[in-house]
């Protein structure tokens, strides 16, 4: 979770003249107040992660403090704080209509707890800016995980909320922290349905990706209509990531949010506040995915081969890196349709068809046929 993810997406964006095309807007973020955390978060908790942010030689781990995970540094609180309030602002200016999208990519702190720390995530910025949308009105809104880790804090928040849908396309929890994340995990009481989970097999390369994403999220959007769609785009489900074993390419991610962005156009008029996530390829990776998602976002699409500016690469190499050439990693971002036909002995069509068969039922939707 090193800061130069953030630093290095930055610089790649600005570059490529992304924070500078016509209608975006770059804004700063606030520290989010005690009451905006609490609506994610026990006040225990809360009064927890400040007293380690102030005194770093503490750890409290019964809230998850100081593990190899989430160890504490001065600070911790303020700069989580922020995420928080970044994607709350977020949700707010969709809502309001000052901004059609709006993206966070420090965000997507998806592993949080209400009431500890967990997986890198101090403060889950989802929740808190889900709630706001509630609040704020909002009657449905879907929440999309393209993580390679199970999204279970968002999860587990949401889990009685039949407002509230939350997919996520993961790793299977076999091979991969947080070792959650089943098909059967469908949602509580009243709210059966709600919650969707697709457990992909190591080694699942674009072709199975895209095929599963398509296969079930974008029927359950369109079938749940929601009034916002929120979606995190960890960048950690590519082939080159060390904490996990995934084979996605930058194009097949790049495909991957684009292809939300126009589902939000469909759905909710456009409605989609978008956040950053897992992705520790920090240089070759991380940059390239979220300045994609940035190009999308602002209608300014990247095209794949557009070749990384001089200047960032420059940068890079100045500091022992070698950085990418372009903007692709020459992948086309094939897929099969699920509806040419599913073979059950395949064990990607196997995990997709698993989730269809948890949670279609319940939207009135075929297992086999959308």
């Amino acid at each position: 979770m090193a800061p130069l993810r953030l630093d290095l997406t930055a610089r790649l964006a600005r570059e490529l003249g992304l924070l500078t095309a016509p209608g975006v807007r770059v804004v700063g973020s606030r520290v989010a107040p005690d009451e905006l955390l609490l609506t994610a978060h026990d006040r225990a908790y809360v009064a927890a992660v400040r007293r380690v942010s102030a005194d770093p030689r503490r750890v409290d781990l019964a809230h998850g403090l100081g593990t190899d995970d989430d160890p504490v540094f001065a600070g911790m609180h303020e700069t989580s704080a922020r995420f928080a309030a970044a994607t709350t602002d977020c949700a707010e200016a969709v809502w309001s209509g000052e901004a059609e999208h709006a993206v966070n990519v420090s965000g997507g702190m998806h592993h949080a707890m209400p009431d500890r720390a967990a997986g890198f995530c101090i403060y889950n910025d989802l929740v808190v800016g889900i709630r706001h949308l509630l609040a704020r009105g909002a009657e449905r809104v879907v929440y999309v995980d393209l993580d390679v880790h199970h999204g279970d804090g968002v999860e587990v928040a949401f889990w009685d909320d039949p407002r509230v849908m939350t997919i996520s396309l993961h790793e299977s929890g076999r091979t991969l922290f947080p070792g959650t994340g089943w098909p059967e995990e469908t949602g509580g009481p009243g709210a059966e349905g709600s919650a969707v989970n697709v457990a992909l097999p190591a080694g699942t390369a674009d072709a199975g990706w895209l095929r599963a994403l398509h296969a079930v999220a974008h029927p359950l959007v369109r079938s749940f209509r929601p009034d916002v769609i929120v979606t995190q785009h960890g960048a950690d489900a590519h082939a080159q990531d060390p904490l996990a074993n995934l084979s996605v390419s930058v194009d097949a991610q790049r495909a991957a949010a684009r292809s939300l962005h126009d589902l939000a156009h469909e759905v909710c008029g456009g409605r989609w506040v978008a956040t950053g996530g897992g992705g520790y390829d920090v240089v070759d990776v991380v940059p390239r995915v979220w300045s994609h998602l940035l190009g999308i976002a602002a209608h300014a699409p990247v095209p794949p081969a557009t070749p990384v500016p001089a200047s960032w690469r420059a940068h890079v190499e100045a500091q022992g890196w070698d950085a990418p050439l372009s903007m692709t990693d020459g992948a086309d971002a094939w897929y099969t349709p699920w509806e040419a036909g599913a073979d059950p002995s395949d064990p990607l069509d196997r995990a997709v068809l698993a989730t269809r068969r948890a949670v279609f039922p319940n939207h009135g939707l075929d297992p086999w046929f959308d």
